[in-house]
């Protein structure tokens, strides 16, 4: 039987709000995290640049009856993310915000541009210190709340073509690093997920559809499966907190 503190945490779970910042395709990791937290009875709010995936992923959440907030957002603009906190921390339910924002962009280092270099730290450090802030001015108060940030493998080593990216996952990874140091004690969990292979869905199928087919069978990162490691990162007791996850295809060399 359960105990009457789960039960109590379920049903305050059941009421609140998550934000997922970084929301494209509809069969990207960024929706699927949105549909797993709306089926577990939080209220979703999808933040992203384009309305027109931000509607796509919101139907795809509202068919099986979760409520989503469609949120047209730029996450390295400061006045974007308080205008999306502000919104979605009306209520004062927040209970969790992932940080999903960061394209990735192959080009040698002596082709690299300095507006592509910026451009990166832009998407995944600078908005993530800002998403990651704006999280913590409501949770640290209240003593509670999960923030999430998704980084990449080249968040632990920077390889060529990639050293741009690489310099600003690691950024990124910094920035959450920093965050559970320092709010950690104050009952914010603050986690960084390691995404150590290729994410299945339309991107990877229409970029190098010949790589997807050579991984077989279980070769590609599930959405579905890392939605799970999600949640299950956000439900953690107190007592026995991840600061930093890696996934990765059972067959993926690391």
């Amino acid at each position: 039987m359960r105990s009457a503190r789960a039960v109590a945490r379920e049903s305050c779970l059941s009421q609140g709000t998550a934000v997922v910042v970084g929301v494209g395709a509809e069969t990207g990791l960024g929706a699927g995290l949105a549909r797993r937290f709306a089926r577990e009875g939080l209220r979703v709010v999808i933040a992203g640049r384009t309305e027109e995936r931000l509607r796509a992923a919101a139907a795809s959440i509202r068919s099986p009856g979760g409520g989503v907030v469609v949120k047209v957002a730029n996450a390295a603009r400061e006045a974007d993310v308080a205008a999306l906190f502000d919104e979605a921390a009306e209520e004062n339910d927040l209970e969790l915000v992932v940080y999903n924002v960061g394209s990735n962009f192959a080009a040698p280092a002596l082709e690299t541009e300095t507006k592509l270099f910026e451009d990166l730290w832009r998407q995944n450090a600078l908005g993530g210190f800002l998403v990651g802030r704006e999280a913590v001015r409501r949770f640290a108060p209240r003593q509670r709340g999960t923030i999430l940030f998704t980084g990449a493998s080249a968040s632990l080593r920077a390889r060529p073509p990639f050293m741009g990216f690489a310099s600003a996952k690691a950024a990124l990874r910094a920035v959450a690093q920093g965050l559970a140091r320092e709010f950690g004690p104050h009952g914010v969990h603050v986690a960084h997920i390691v995404i150590d292979g290729v994410i299945q869905g339309e991107y990877a199928a229409a970029k190098f559809p010949d790589y997807v087919r050579s991984k077989g069978e279980n070769g590609l990162l599930a959405v579905d499966a890392i939605a799970d490691a999600y949640w299950a990162l956000h439900r953690q007791p107190a007592s026995a907190w991840t600061h930093e996850l890696d996934l990765r295809p059972f067959k993926e060399p690391f």
